[in-house]
């Protein structure tokens, strides 16, 4: 993407609603959340803590907003197909459609089963457990946003979920199995999601923009790419995103899949064509194909992340409202709408007054993104979690969207390397062609300083004149296509090292962080 661009968006939303503004309404929400949460159980004997949650849970869903949902819409801005106010308009309609539609009425009080609730005895230390894992959570998730780097909402409530719980009940409390499987996730995460996008990125090259004409290949393996799309899309949102209204296995969401896909390849097949008659045989017009897929795949991704992970806001905070309801620890626990609506209002408006920053990082500050590239992202980010459930790897959305985005990078540098071996050979053509010159122009100059030339000396000179002449205009061609062909760098180094960093420690310092929480709200309380 175009940096000046992205600056201009950055000072234009910076003038129209600056930090100040940004903060006060933050700060409103959480006003409101606590004024609702407080009023509506006051008449409960222990709510004190029921409201402190209610107030961390608003401040994780915000921080949830801000950090995760870029990688929904992040490709998309970078590839310029919606503007960066579409895309936050859309991306927050559809977090809260989801997470209030198929955002589900149950919850585990525990995510993942990290951590047995069993022994904890005490309802009153489960719910400074799950406040602090909440407040752990989110101060973990405004730091990584403050510093630019993506990282899974799920782990670092993961993390604070386990500190707590080790704070709480000591290190046996914690199912270090399960742990296991979400560190390995590290690693899965970003390599089948890198892997796919490149396979994606790569198939579209040969079959559509290495093609001489490739109007023609559009319209062939367009809307077959669409079609896939749509399949693919189609059986993620039924497997995840509505999971908690209808449950059905892989088999029959994908059999649904594949008759929404067929409906939309027969209707699409005909517009491709229409459209791709009015354009240019060029890739910039090509790539312009791809726009409104990448818009339904910004707002069928949003669905689907608003449904899993609101869980991540609004289940610790659903745990301590049952806590103090009941006075009981529950493995799960019912969600009232209230506590739904924080998560979802939360996640939209974080995303409104903070996500700007993650989307630029993800779809500008990694790598150069066009329609193309963040097609096979968005297609990496639902294929890959629909492989890893059925295989039954841990994975993370957050991971798999932005390994895609270094696939394609290192993709894009891998075929680099292939022109690089080209502007070699023309190197050293280009080196050889001048030394022939040199030497023909050598011999020309000893034999016109030969003051009796022969009849075949005269020959040689003519021969030599049209060998130089030749030659020139073949060197100078060559050095022409050397000079015009230079290197660049698709994927930057630092970017990654900072947030491969902020990967692997995102689970340790939310646990930290959890528990030094909880050891100064026992210390406080007793």
């Amino acid at each position: 993407m175009d940096f000046n661009t992205i600056k201009r968006m950055d000072e234009a939303r910076d003038k129209s609603l600056p930090s100040l503004a940004k903060l006060s309404f933050a700060l409103l929400f959480i006003v409101i959340v606590f004024l609702w949460s407080y009023a509506s159980h006051d008449t409960l004997p222990n709510n004190t803590f029921l409201v402190i949650g209610a107030v961390f849970g608003a401040y994780m869903a915000m921080n949830i907003g801000a950090n995760d949902v870029a990688n929904n819409v992040g490709p998309a801005v970078g590839a310029k197909a919606m503007t960066l106010m579409w895309a936050i308009v859309i991306a927050a309609i559809f977090e809260a459609a989801g997470a209030l539609i198929a955002g589900g009425d149950v919850v585990k009080t525990i995510k993942n089963g990290i951590i047995d609730p069993s022994l904890i005895s005490d309802p009153q230390m489960f719910v400074w457990a799950m406040t602090s894992a909440l407040l752990a959570a989110a101060l973990w998730l405004n730091f990584a946003t403050s510093i630019g780097a993506p990282v899974s909402t799920t782990h670092s409530i993961v993390g604070g979920v386990m500190g707590a719980g080790i704070a709480t009940a000591g290190f046996e409390i914690v199912s270090w199995g399960t742990m296991g499987k979400i560190a390995s996730s590290w690693v899965i995460s970003p390599l089948l999601g890198g892997f796919i996008a490149a396979g994606f990125l790569f198939f579209i090259k040969k079959n559509i923009m290495f093609k001489d004409d490739k109007l023609e290949s559009a319209k062939k393996f367009v809307p077959l790419l669409i079609a896939f799309m749509t399949w693919a899309f189609s059986t993620y949102i039924i497997l995840k995103g509505i999971k908690h209204i209808i449950k059905v296995d892989f088999l029959t969401a994908s059999i649904a899949g594949l008759i929404i896909a067929i409906i939309i390849f027969i209707l699409v097949k005909p517009i491709i064509a229409k459209k791709a008659n009015e354009l240019s045989d060029s890739r910039k017009d090509v790539n312009t194909l791809f726009n409104i897929p990448l818009v339904f795949a910004a707002a069928l991704l949003s669905f689907a992340h608003g449904a899993n992970d609101v869980a991540n806001a609004i289940g610790p905070l659903a745990a301590i409202n049952d806590a103090v309801m009941n006075a009981t620890i529950s493995s799960k626990v019912g969600i009232p709408f209230w506590v739904m609506a924080v998560g979802a209002i939360g996640i939209a408006l974080g995303l409104s007054l903070y996500g700007p920053k993650l989307i630029k990082t993800v779809g500008s500050e990694i790598t150069e993104l066009d329609q193309v590239r963040a097609f096979s992202i968005a297609m990496a980010a639902a294929v890959t979690v629909i492989v890893a459930s059925q295989l039954g790897l841990p994975v993370s959305s957050t991971h798999i969207a932005v390994g895609g985005v270094f696939g394609v990078g290192f993709l894009r540098e891998w075929l680099d390397s292939s022109e690089e071996k080209i502007l070699k050979d023309i190197r050293e053509k280009f080196k050889k062609d001048k030394k022939e010159l040199d030497k023909f122009h050598d011999e020309l100059l000893k034999i016109q300083n030969n003051d009796s030339k022969s009849k075949s000396d005269y020959k040689r000179i003519a021969e030599l004149y049209n060998l130089i002449d030749t030659k020139e205009e073949q060197v100078k061609f060559e050095k022409k296509e050397f000079k015009s062909a230079k290197r660049v760098k698709y994927v930057k180094r630092d970017a990654i090292k900072k947030i491969i960093a902020a990967w692997l420690i995102t689970v340790p310092a939310a646990a930290f962080l959890s528990a030094t929480i909880f050891f100064m709200i026992k210390g406080m309380m007793l």
